[in-house]
C-alpha cells in the first residue's frame, strides 16, 4: 500500500496552528519558519518587525522543508547548498573550500522545494486526472460490456421470435396444404365412386340381357326365326382419374437464412472514447485552491447581511417543458433545474431557455439536487434508484435503495454527503398502498450508506412522509414532512432538535431550503396561507413572504436570491430578501 503524501495527510487530519497554545485551524503557512498558522496568527506574524518580511501562503502552496542531511566532511553542518559547477549538494563550510573557489551556489532548499512542487504536481495529476479519467474510461467499457450483452441477448430473442413466427407460418401453410389434399382426394374418390356405380349398373344390365338371350335360345327354330332382334347397349365410357402431383420446393440453408433475417456489424468506423482534457482538471484544481479565499469573503459577507425590511421581486421565469413547478434547484453554473408532478425534469439557463429535458417517474417531491462537483443527483422512487447526471449529460445509476422508495434528496454543501428522505410501502386489503416506515439516510459522496435517522430518543417515529429535505449551515437536517404537517429538524447526529408546525392551523409544508445566515425557508401551501415562512436556525418564526400563488419549490443561489416555484403555473419568481 502506498504511503499517503503530506497533502493527503493534511486533508485527513485537522491542521493545528504552529504557535504555542493556539489550537485554531492552521490554514496558512510561513515558508521562512516552516510552520502552519491560523488567520489571527498570520496577521500577527505579518505585523511583527521580526517576521513581517516572511513569505506566508495558503497551506497547500507551502514550500517543502528540506530534509535534514549531515555533511560527510563536516558532520556538524547540514547540507543546504548546491554547487552549480560541480553539480553536487554541500554545506556552507564546504563552499569555502579551495576546490569551490569562484563557484556559484544555489539554495538547496529552493531547488528541493521546486523539485518537490514539480513532482507533487505530477502526483496530483495522476491522482486527480489520469487515474479518475482512466477509471472512468474503464467504467465506460464495463457499461459497454453490459450494454453489448443486453443487445446480443435482445438479438437472440428476436431471432428466436422470428424463427418461431416462420415455424408457425410453415405449420399453418402445411396444415392448409394437407387439408387441400383431403379435399382433392374426396373429389377424386367421389368421381371414381360414380364410375363404379355406372359399371355396376351396366353389369346388372348385361346379366339381364344374358337371361333374355338364354330364353330365346330355348325357343323352337320357328319362333326364334320370327322373334325380334336383341341389341346390346355399348359399354359406357369413363375417364381415368388424374392424380395430383406434389412438386417439392427447391430451397437451401441460405434461402431459410434470408427468410429469418441476418445479423451483421455496421460498416461504421468506431469513434474514439472521449478523454476529458487536462485543462478541465486544472481549472477545477485552481477553483479548489481558491476555496479558502472565497470562504473568507463569504464570512465577511455574512457579517454584513441581514433580513431586509421588505422583499423585492427581482425577476421571473416561464419554464418551458413543465406543467407546473414542484421543485427548483440552482447548480454551480447558475442554471436552473425545475420539475413538475408529471416527472418532467428541465434545465434552463438564466434567460429561461431550455437546455435539456429528462423524463423521470418522480414528481411530487424535492427529488433533485446539484452537487459541489457540478453534477445533478435525482431519485427515481418507482425503480428505487438514485441517478447522477454529469455536466456532459451522461446519466448513470448511482445508488440502489433496496426496499425503500427515495423521495427527497439534498447534496451537502459542507462535505458533499447525500441526504435522502425515504419511505417504505406495504399493500393493504383492497390493494391500497400505505406508508409503513419513513427515514432519512446519509450517503457519502461515493454512495456508501453511513447513517440512518428514523426515531427520536423515546423511540418515536420522526418522519411520516419526508417529501423535501435540506441541510443548514450548522449541519442540522431539515425535512419538510407532508403527513406530519411539520418541518422536522435533527442535528447532524440525528438527535431531534425541534419541529415547526406553522403559525396557525392547516400548515402544509412543501419546498424547503436554508441560506448563508442559517435561516430556514419553507413553502406553506395551505389554502389560507400560500406563502414562504422564514425561520431562524432554532425554529423561531421571523417573517413571511406572502402573495405567492401555489408556492411549492424553493432554493437560494450564491447571490442570496430566493427562487420560488409556483405549482399553478410553470413560473419561477426570484426575490431579494436579504440586505
Amino acid at each position: 500500500m502506498s504511503k499517503p503524501s503530506d497533502d493527503q495527510a493534511a486533508m485527513q487530519h485537522y491542521l493545528v496552528c504552529g504557535n504555542e497554545d493556539c489550537q485554531k485551524n492552521g490554514q496558512f503557512y510561513c515558508n521562512a519558519c516552516h510552520r502552519p498558522l491560523c488567520e489571527q496568527c498570520r496577521d500577527e506574524h505579518l505585523k511583527s518587525p521580526k517576521t513581517k518580511t516572511h513569505e506566508i501562503v495558503l497551506y497547500r502552496h507551502r514550500k517543502q522543508q528540506l530534509p535534514v542531511e549531515k555533511c560527510e566532511l563536516h558532520p556538524t553542518r547540514n547540507v543546504d547548498m548546491f554547487c552549480r559547477e560541480c553539480q553536487i549538494p554541500l554545506c556552507s563550510k564546504c563552499s569555502t573550500m579551495e576546490e569551490h573557489n569562484g563557484h556559484k551556489f544555489d539554495d538547496l532548499e529552493e531547488i528541493y522545494a521546486q523539485k518537490y512542487a514539480l513532482w507533487q504536481g505530477e502526483f496530483s495529476k495522476i491522482q486527480k486526472y489520469f487515474l479518475p479519467t482512466t477509471q472512468g474510461l474503464k467504467s465506460d467499457i464495463e457499461e459497454d460490456v453490459t450494454q453489448i450483452k443486453k443487445i446480443m441477448e435482445s438479438i437472440r430473442t428476436s431471432m428466436k421470435a422470428e424463427a418461431e413466427s416462420l415455424k408457425n407460418l410453415v405449420d399453418e401453410v402445411t396444415s392448409e396444404n394437407i387439408e387441400h389434399t383431403y379435399t382433392m382426394e374426396k373429389s377424386l374418390l367421389k368421381m371414381l365412386k360414380s364410375q363404379e356405380t355406372t359399371y355396376d349398373d351396366y353389369i346388372a344390365y348385361l346379366w339381364k340381357m344374358s337371361e333374355e338371350f338364354q330364353e330365346y335360345l330355348s325357343l323352337t327354330h320357328q319362333k326364334l326365326m320370327f322373334s325380334k332382334t336383341l341389341k346390346i347397349q355399348p359399354i359406357p365410357e369413363t375417364t381415368e382419374s388424374v392424380p395430383p402431383v406434389f412438386t417439392a420446393s427447391q430451397f437451401n440453408k441460405d434461402d431459410v437464412a434470408k427468410l429469418l433475417g441476418i445479423i451483421n456489424v455496421p460498416n461504421t468506423k468506431p469513434e474514439k472514447r472521449k478523454i476529458r482534457p487536462m485543462e478541465t482538471v486544472a481549472t477545477h484544481m485552481k477553483s479548489t485552491e481558491k476555496q479558502l479565499e472565497q470562504s473568507k469573503e463569504k464570512s465577511d459577507m455574512k457579517q454584513t447581511l441581514s433580513l431586509s425590511s421588505s422583499v423585492t421581486k427581482v425577476r421571473w421565469y416561464i419554464v418551458p417543458g413543465v406543467d407546473g413547478v414542484r421543485h427548483v434547484s440552482v447548480d454551480k453554473s447558475d442554471r436552473l433545474w425545475v420539475s413538475d408532478d408529471e416527472g418532467n425534469l428541465v434545465q434552463t439557463d438564466l434567460p429561461g431557455k431550455q437546455l435539456q429535458k429528462i423524463q423521470t417517474s418522480s414528481g411530487y417531491e424535492g427529488y433533485h439536487t446539484p452537487t459541489q462537483d457540478g453534477d445533478l443527483i435525482y431519485t427515481d422512487k418507482d425503480k428505487k434508484v438514485i441517478y447522477r447526471i454529469t455536466p456532459d449529460r451522461k446519466i448513470t445509476e448511482f445508488i440502489k435503495t433496496g426496499d425503500w422508495e427515495p423521495l427527497s434528496v439534498h447534496s451537502s454543501r459542507i462535505n458533499g454527503d447525500l441526504l435522502v428522505g425515504m419511505i417504505k410501502l406495504e399493500q393493504h386489503s383492497g390493494g391500497l398502498l400505505v406508508i409503513t416506515e419513513a427515514k432519512v439516510t446519509r450517503y457519502s459522496k461515493a454512495g456508501k450508506e453511513i447513517q440512518n435517522i428514523q426515531r427520536d430518543n423515546q423511540g418515536q417515529e420522526l418522519y411520516s412522509n419526508p417529501r423535501y429535505i435540506t441541510e443548514n449551515i450548522n449541519g442540522d437536517i431539515c425535512t419538510s414532512d407532508y403527513d406530519k404537517y411539520a418541518v422536522v429538524v435533527v442535528n447532524k447526529s440525528g438527535q431531534h432538535r425541534f419541529s415547526y408546525t406553522g403559525q396557525g392551523s392547516g400548515f402544509r409544508p412543501y419546498g424547503i431550503c436554508t441560506d448563508v445566515l442559517g435561516h430556514i425557508l419553507v413553502c406553506d401551501a395551505s389554502f389560507n396561507s400560500q406563502s414562504v415562512h422564514l425561520l431562524d436556525q432554532d425554529g423561531g418564526f421571523l417573517s413571511v413572504i406572502q402573495g405567492i400563488t401555489s408556492p411549492r419549490g424553493v432554493c437560494v443561489d450564491d447571490e442570496n436570491n430566493l427562487y420560488v416555484g409556483q405549482y399553478s403555473t410553470n413560473t419561477v419568481r426570484v426575490y431579494k430578501y436579504l440586505q
